[in-house]
C-alpha cells in the first residue's frame, strides 16, 4: 500500500466568499424586484412561486447531474423516469416563470430587471451547489485518507 502524499484540492476561501456573496446579491435583487412588483396580487404571488420553484429545481438538477456523473463511473445511475422528472421539472419551472414574466403588463425595463436578476439567481445557484458539493467530496476524501493513515500506523505498531 503506497502512502505517498495525496493533495486534496479545495476551493480558496476567497472563491467561497465570492460565491456566497454573489448568491446573496442575486437573492437580494430578486427579492427587491419581487417586493415592488407592480400589478395584481395574483401575478406577484405567481412570480414569487416561480422564482422559488426555479431555485429549488436548479439545486435538484445540479445534484442529479453530479450524482449521475459519479454513478456512471461505477456503472450505475438513476432511472430514465427520474431523469425526466428532474429535467422536466427544471424546464417547466424556467418555462412557466419566463412565460409569466413576459406576459405581465409592466414596464419593459422592470421586466428586464426581473429577468436578469432571475437568470443571475439561477446561475449563482448552480455555482453554489457545485462549490458545496466539492467541499463535501473533499471532506470525504480527507476522512478516507485519515482512516488509511491510522490503519497503516496501527499495522506498523503491531
Amino acid at each position: 500500500m503506497s502512502l505517498s502524499p495525496i493533495v486534496v484540492q479545495r476551493d480558496t476561501r476567497a472563491w467561497q466568499f465570492q460565491v456566497w456573496i454573489s448568491f446573496g446579491i442575486a437573492v437580494f435583487l430578486c427579492a427587491v424586484g419581487l417586493a415592488w412588483l407592480p400589478g395584481q396580487q395574483l401575478e406577484q404571488v405567481f412570480m414569487v412561486m416561480g422564482y422559488v420553484f426555479c431555485l429549488s429545481a436548479a439545486f435538484a438538477l445540479a445534484k442529479f447531474v453530479r450524482d449521475n456523473d459519479s454513478a456512471a463511473a461505477r456503472g450505475a445511475g438513476d432511472t430514465p423516469l427520474w431523469k425526466l422528472v428532474v429535467w422536466g421539472g427544471f424546464a417547466v419551472a424556467m418555462g412557466l416563470t419566463g412565460w409569466g414574466l413576459l406576459g405581465m403588463d409592466i414596464n419593459v425595463t422592470y421586466k428586464a430587471f426581473l429577468g436578469v436578476s432571475w437568470l443571475y439567481l439561477i446561475t449563482t445557484a448552480f455555482t453554489l451547489a457545485k462549490m458545496l458539493r466539492d467541499r463535501h467530496e473533499a471532506d470525504q476524501l480527507e476522512a478516507r485518507l485519515q482512516g488509511r493513515r491510522e490503519a497503516a500506523a496501527a499495522a506498523r505498531a503491531e
